[in-house]
C-alpha cells in the first residue's frame, strides 16, 4: 500500500514560513491499496489539496473514513472539488458521534449561514456505509479499528496488507484513560510489530503536566508505547499548532538521543504533510 500525508497539524491550520517544513495543514491521510482503492482518513484541510490532486490523477472512486469529527478533521470537507462532479463516487463511513449520524454531521457543516451550499447540492454520488466499522476490508487492505482514549471518543485503524501493517493512532491519550479508551495495555497489542506507526505526539513531557485530560499524549509515553511494540517506524503525528519546524528538529533529535540511550533500533520522525511512504 501508498500511503501519504496531506495534513498531520493538531487542532488548527497554521501558515508561515516557520512551519514550512512540516507544514500546517490539519489532518488528511491517502492509502492506496495495491488492488487500486483510495482510502482517505479524516476530512481537515490537507484534503483540499488532496482533492486537486485527484482530479489531476484522474482519481473517482474513494473511500472516507473519520477517528473523530473536531474541527480540525472535517473542516477540509466543503473545500474538496471533486464533490463537484457527477462523475465522482464516495462512499463515507457511516457512524455515530455523541448521537449524530455522519451525514447529520456533514449537513450541519454545510449549511447557512456557515456555507452557501449544502450536502444535497453536491453533483458527486455520496454513499454512507455502516459497514465500515469495527473490522473490514476495502480492497486487498484489511482494516481494523480501536476506540480511541479522547475527548468524546473517536477511532484508531490499523491497515495490513501483504503482511505490512500502518497503524494510526490520533487524538489518543495514553497518560489518561477517557471514557471510551481501552487503556495502555490494548493500544499497545494494536500497534505490535506494526511497519509503521503514526501516533499523537502534541505534547512534551512539561507540557503534558498541564494538559492531562485534554485528550493529547506525551511524546514519552508515545516512545515508550512504539517501543514496547516493536513498531519499526514512528511518526510523532498531531502537531502542535505553535510548534516551528525548528522546535519540532529539536525533539526528534532529543527522541532519536533517548532511543540511543535505550538501545533502540525504532526509527523515529516527525509527520511532515507531503510524507509518503510504501509498505
Amino acid at each position: 500500500m501508498d500511503i501519504k500525508c496531506w495534513g498531520s497539524r493538531g487542532s488548527i491550520s497554521v501558515s508561515g514560513r516557520q512551519y514550512e517544513k512540516y507544514g500546517g495543514e490539519t489532518t488528511c491521510i491517502e492509502i492506496i491499496a495495491k488492488s487500486g482503492e483510495t482510502i482517505i482518513i479524516d476530512a481537515g484541510t490537507g484534503m483540499r489539496a488532496l482533492g486537486n490532486s485527484f482530479i489531476e490523477r484522474d482519481i473517482t472512486e474513494y473511500y472516507l473514513l473519520f477517528t473523530h469529527v473536531h474541527w480540525d478533521h472535517i473542516m477540509g470537507f466543503a473545500f474538496f472539488r471533486p464533490l463537484q462532479f457527477s462523475h465522482v463516487g464516495i462512499t463515507i463511513q457511516d457512524r455515530k458521534f455523541s448521537g449524530m449520524t455522519t451525514r447529520k454531521v456533514l449537513n450541519s457543516l454545510m449549511q447557512v449561514p456557515f456555507f452557501p451550499i449544502g450536502l444535497k447540492d453536491l453533483l458527486a454520488d455520496i454513499k454512507f456505509d455502516k459497514a465500515l466499522n469495527g473490522t473490514f476490508n476495502i480492497g486487498s487492505v484489511k482494516v481494523e479499528t480501536i476506540p480511541t482514549s479522547h475527548t468524546g471518543g473517536g477511532l484508531g485503524y490499523k491497515f495490513t496488507e501483504d503482511n505490512k501493517s500502518f497503524v494510526f493512532l490520533t487524538d489518543n491519550e495514553l497518560g489518561f484513560d477517557h471514557p471510551e479508551s481501552r487503556g495502555f495495555d490494548a493500544y499497545l497489542n494494536f500497534s505490535r510489530d506494526a511497519d509503521l506507526l503514526f501516533h499523537d505526539g502534541e505534547y512534551t513531557q512539561r507540557e503534558y503536566k498541564r494538559k492531562i485530560s485534554w485528550g493529547h499524549s506525551s511524546i514519552p509515553d508515545v516512545l515508550n508505547l512504539a517501543i514496547k511494540a516493536n513498531v519499526k517506524k514512528l511518526g510523532l503525528f498531531h502537531l502542535n499548532q505553535d510548534r516551528t519546524d525548528a522546535q519540532m528538529d529539536k525533539i526528534i533529535k532529543s527522541c532519536q538521543l533517548d532511543l540511543k540511550k535505550k538501545q533502540s533500533s525504532l526509527d523515529c520522525f516527525g509527520v511532515s504533510c507531503d510524507f509518503e511512504i510504501h509498505l
